[in-house]
């Protein structure tokens, strides 16, 4: 099992002595562990997904390969938010062994960690964090983020809207049922059996549907993976998926081929207003449906275009107001959805004709495996922060 050696800027170990060394285990989704020292990451190899055992024990064999290679510089052990993940409790045991504490770090602020390690920044960005899910500090299902990210300190200053997870995590294999989400949400509920019995059949479309009213089961997320799906579903492109990430896929690719055949549409009307830092996605989805609607494939792929521009086009205008409210340079791009190339590309033309600096992780992946780094960088800010605390001189009274 090879592990793997990369430099990162100076500026992001300067201040740590080089003996200090952070050992992080990772995320749940495409697993990942490393150490951050002062002149770089050591990388285990992706373990995949810790829903399998044998992903599990290749962690623990790779954690462990870690901490030899560390030679007692381990000051710090670094893992997600969620109790329940099996990275998180491989990290609390080992920070134990160690007699070093166990840090734990929120899923999106790693995600902007990781920008953070990559360039070597010093200074506060505003966040932009898109996914599928991440716990959050409320304990909800996280996922479509707008952070201000400061070292150590950060906080929420923006999200998309909740939409409920009819089912939990089924939701999430299933686009229709977040489509059916949606219908609820726009007061459209009475619809959800008719439209997709042919498709699920009649007894599952009904179940969701009465779920849906009774808030039965269904948690509210943020996650912008989930929307995405939504979209899917609603347009009729998705309705079960057999990988992660299949509808959005699906989605953009219908995209992508209507605008290398057509170009860009006008948009007749979609929009995403924004109140007190949230964005509400509900119109556009609304108008999804009226496309799927209309039974032409030309106007359902249409939709599909509309989706991600009317989107992109939200997120500009959104991330540019924080950042002129809060006095920052710099929009920090991370998170899965990132990997969606016409989001991606609209959203750094877009900021970057408003003079901002928007950044992408360059080595290291967008998406889950690539948070151990985020997971480390945060860790050793905290540290910094607590050993500055721990050295200033008492006020003089």
């Amino acid at each position: 099992m090879s592990i793997l050696f990369q430099p990162l800027p100076s500026t992001t170990t300067t201040s740590i002595a080089a003996s200090r060394t952070i050992l992080a285990c990772g995320a749940w989704l495409k697993n990942t562990a490393c150490l951050l020292r002062s002149d770089g990451v050591c990388w285990s190899p992706v373990h995949g997904d810790l829903g399998d055992p044998a992903n599990r024990l290749a962690l623990e064999q790779s954690v462990a390969q870690l901490v030899v290679q560390a030679n007692g510089s381990i000051v710090a052990v670094a893992h997600d938010l969620h109790p329940d993940f099996f990275s998180t409790r491989l990290a609390q045991r080992i920070a134990g062994e160690l007699g070093v504490p166990a840090m734990a770090v929120q899923h999106h602020h790693a995600h902007i960690g990781v920008l953070m390690a990559e360039y070597g920044l010093q200074e506060p960005v505003i966040g932009l964090a898109l996914d599928g899910v991440g716990l959050g500090t409320d304990g909800l299902a996280w996922g479509g983020e707008l952070l201000l990210v400061d070292g150590a300190s950060w906080r929420r200053i923006g999200h998309l809207g909740a939409l409920a997870l009819p089912g939990g995590d089924a939701a999430a294999r299933e686009p229709w049922r977040m489509a059916a989400a949606v219908l609820h949400a726009l007061g459209r509920g009475d619809e959800i059996a008719s439209r997709f019995s042919a498709s699920v059949g009649v007894m599952a479309a009904r179940t969701v549907q009465t779920m849906l009213q009774r808030g039965f089961n269904c948690p509210q997320t943020t996650g912008a993976g989930r929307w995405f799906d939504a979209a899917a579903g609603a347009l009729g492109i998705s309705v079960k998926q057999s990988v992660e990430a299949e509808a959005a896929m699906a989605l953009e690719k219908m995209a992508a081929d209507y605008l290398v055949a057509h170009g860009e549409p006008e948009n007749s009307g979609c929009y995403v207003p924004e109140a007190n830092g949230k964005l509400d996605l509900l119109p556009l989805l609304a108008h999804l449906f009226a496309c799927e609607d209309s039974g032409d494939p030309q106007t359902v792929a249409r939709g599909a275009v509309l989706f991600h521009l009317v989107l992109a086009d939200a997120l500009i205008a959104w991330a540019d107001q924080a950042a002129r409210l809060h006095r920052a340079k710099i929009i920090a791009l991370g998170g899965g959805c990132f990997f969606n190339r016409i989001l991606t590309e609209r959203l750094v033309k877009g900021l970057s004709r408003r003079g901002l600096k928007v950044l992408l992780p360059k080595t290291v992946s967008c998406g889950d495996s690539g948070s151990a780094l985020g997971q480390a960088w945060v860790a050793r800010q905290q540290l910094q922060a607590d050993c500055a605390l721990a050295n200033q001189e008492p006020l003089m009274m």
